[in-house]
């Protein structure tokens, strides 16, 4: 059974358009649109906007997809942060960027890890909370720049925050190791919530290199509760 985001073609088709449309007008901060730096726009996006999985063909994805217009409405406003964000990153290269080396060493490669953020009395989610990923106390380095840890939770995500911790060194191919997580949510008036996720690894030839959409691990949605909430059931 395939497992597909149908996020990644809207996405990336959306944001070749953009590409095309801001290099028209030239504004002051645009500066490359090489592919490293669609590529890195098409990841800073998907980071932010809610997966949709689905088992299906590529055109009932496209039209699934792209007749939400307050769903593509949202994208575009995503699509044109990220390129100003990737606009501003200083790279020594960019057209001429040379091939990407891969590592060889035996690695834990961990799934993209995801959940949703409500407000625990509306049921609504929830804007504006830090979520952080820690192991061992400590929050986990991300593959790169685009992914963010603490990340926070906003309107054009639906409450959805997504990581993608940095692949671990291993001694050696078919290592096994559970890794203990914990998801740390806080917010504003807000209780602070925690979670405990254990991941289970086999440790492979090498570093996974780019990002696979049907590797992902979705943890339990996060409830979280104002600090002046008082349960009726917990009347004496």
């Amino acid at each position: 059974m395939n497992v597909h985001n149908i996020m990644e073609e809207t996405v990336s088709e959306r944001v070749k358009q953009m590409y095309v449309q801001v290099q028209n007008t030239k504004p002051r901060w645009f500066t490359c649109s090489c592919e490293q730096c669609q590529l890195d726009t098409i990841t800073y996006v998907l980071n932010r906007v809610p997966p949709r999985y689905v088992v299906s063909g590529r055109g009932m994805t496209h039209n699934f997809s792209m007749d939400n217009k307050q769903l593509i409405a949202d994208i575009d406003l995503l699509i044109y942060e990220g390129m100003r964000a990737v606009s501003t990153v200083q790279r020594p290269y960019h057209d001429n960027a040379p091939a990407v080396q891969e590592e060889n060493y035996p690695a834990f490669n961990f799934p993209t890890i995801f959940s949703s953020v409500f407000d625990g009395v509306s049921f609504v989610p929830l804007y504006g909370a830090d979520v952080t990923l820690l192991l061992d106390g400590k929050p986990v380095e991300m593959v790169d720049y685009t992914w963010q840890n603490p990340v926070a939770t906003n309107e054009k995500s639906k409450g959805v925050f997504s990581f993608w911790p940095k692949p671990v060194q291993a001694e050696k191919a078919g290592e096994n190791k559970v890794f203990h997580f914990t998801v740390k949510v806080e917010c504003p008036e807000y209780d602070t919530v925690s979670c405990n996720v254990d991941i289970p690894l086999v440790s492979e030839e090498k570093p996974r290199t780019s990002i696979n959409t049907t590797y992902s691990l979705k943890v339990q949605d996060l409830f979280l509760f104002p600090n002046t909430y008082e349960d009726p059931n917990d009347e004496a």
